[in-house]
């Protein structure tokens, strides 16, 4: 009799199949990308190739496995139940285990006669491998490839992982100091240690023998020798095991009861058929925004958004312009104004990671620009805001800097002289900014979050 143990987490998916002796014979390792019936269905037509269409006990476990049994009946074991229970059958010697998945970060003390001490991050991922996939994506590499930069780093340099607002804006600020993708990405991997440790250990020993299982321990070598740096202890102090990505998985494989049992085909049959069963009752709706087509349209009429007057430079008969640049987090945005503030050019682009190369590509467009329509400028003015604000003025001798919340004013009023409140959603921040008798009375900003920034969007 085989036991099949499935842990559907909240970016990947695993299986482990062991069988009569729990001898681990199959495992499984699948990015689901919300595609979640269908990951767990091709793991299980993985092993029935293995071990054919046998009758098995399955148990699932992992954030989004709950969902799978309620909506199926097949058994739920919650996840830190099931690692504990590998722990304790196969690996009595380890007394801290260590677990980074996608969402969450968990750390479990074991003792003798004290039951298991476990830990686990609450309402932030920072720390996690969501987190770390978002650094990668910030240094526009692979993840992978954000291991192998890591190998080859000189210095570390502090990164607050206490969430991706805060790490992102010391990154980009490494970044736009041109510091070397290696020491970045090996500093990412310690800030990811030392968040985990101080806020799960929270002064708890972390004693040895040390085991560390998930996915970014698994496939990133470079983030397990940053948590080693970090607490300090030998290479002997560490447990190892052939499969660390799948030990939840396996928990739930041991913890598996069998007289219940299925066939393979039964079970995909049943995997299958569960989300055309699901329905949804909808309750407590919002009214409708608008009650009929024509409330809408007439909304739509009284909030026409305002125009900025626009020249093509072909018409343009000044001879001078200002240049405007706002290097953000994410994004570099140039406008060229005339003499009369008329738009003449606008520039929106990612950064990619390099601030300077951007901006420099978005002011050869222009230049571009006005070689073709045969109107060569001068600039007047220059000024220059955004979280890359010094590096852009140092880099292209820029005029002058302005605080960015100041240019959102600026610009807010020239729109509209009377404007009593900008609110800007960005890369990595939020702004509210209040203004009361054409002076800017208070600034909110987001402090410890990210959620709801461009970047939260962007990768959803």
């Amino acid at each position: 009799m085989y036991r099949i143990g499935l842990d559907v987490g909240s970016t990947t998916a695993k299986i482990a199949v062991i069988d009569e002796w729990a001898q681990l014979i199959h495992t499984g390792y699948l990015r689901h990308n919300t595609q979640i019936y269908e990951t767990v269905s091709a793991l299980l037509s993985e092993a029935s190739s293995i071990i054919g269409d046998e009758p098995v006990g399955a148990t699932i476990t992992g954030s989004a496995g709950m969902g799978i049994c309620e909506n199926t009946g097949i058994a739920f074991i919650q996840e830190l139940i099931a690692a504990t229970e590998v722990v304790r059958q196969l690996y009595p010697q380890v007394k801290t285990l260590i677990d980074i998945g996608g969402e969450d970060s968990k750390m479990i003390f074991f003792a003798e006669k004290r039951i298991p001490d476990i830990r686990m991050n609450g309402s932030c991922a920072g720390g996690t491998g969501a987190f770390i996939d978002q650094m990668a994506t910030l240094l526009n590499v692979e993840t992978s490839v954000l291991n192998q930069l890591a190998a080859k780093h000189r210095n570390i340099y502090p990164i607050a992982s206490r969430c991706g607002v805060f790490a992102k804006t010391d990154v980009q600020n490494l970044i736009s100091r041109k510091i070397p993708k290696e020491d970045v990405a090996a500093s990412v991997f310690h800030a990811v240690a030392v968040q985990s440790i101080n806020t799960l250990a929270r002064g708890y020993d972390v004693l040895p023998k040390v085991m560390f299982i998930g996915g970014p321990f698994t496939f990133l070598p470079q983030l397990t020798a940053a948590f080693v740096r970090a607490l300090n202890i030998p290479a002997s102090d560490i447990s190892h095991t052939e499969h660390p990505e799948v030990i939840p998985a396996l928990g739930a494989a041991l913890s598996c009861k069998t007289n219940n049992s299925l066939h393979i085909s039964q079970l995909l049959s049943i995997i299958a058929e569960a989300p055309l069963q699901k329905t949804t009752e909808i309750t407590n709706r919002l009214p409708p925004l608008f009650k009929s087509e024509e409330e809408r349209h007439t909304w739509q009429k009284e909030h026409k958004p305002i125009t900025v007057k626009r020249s093509a430079l072909t018409n343009y008969k000044g001879t001078g312009c200002f240049v405007g640049v706002d290097s953000g987090s994410t994004t570099t945005k140039i406008v060229v104004l005339g003499e009369d503030n008329e738009l003449l050019f606008d520039f929106y682009s990612n950064n990619n990671g390099q601030p300077v190369e951007t901006v420099h590509a978005g002011l050869l467009q222009f230049r571009n620009a006005t070689t073709a329509a045969a109107r060569p400028l001068n600039i007047l003015h220059s000024v220059v805001t955004g979280y890359g604000e010094d590096l852009i003025k140092a880099a292209f001798n820029i005029d002058e800097g302005v605080v960015e919340t100041i240019a959102h004013y600026a610009g807010a009023k020239y729109i509209d002289h009377d404007v009593s409140f900008v609110l800007d959603i960005g890369g990595q921040d939020m702004k509210a900014i209040f203004v009361r008798d054409g002076m800017i009375q208070r600034i909110e900003l987001n402090e410890s979050c990210s959620s709801g920034c461009g970047s939260f969007v962007y990768t959803f």
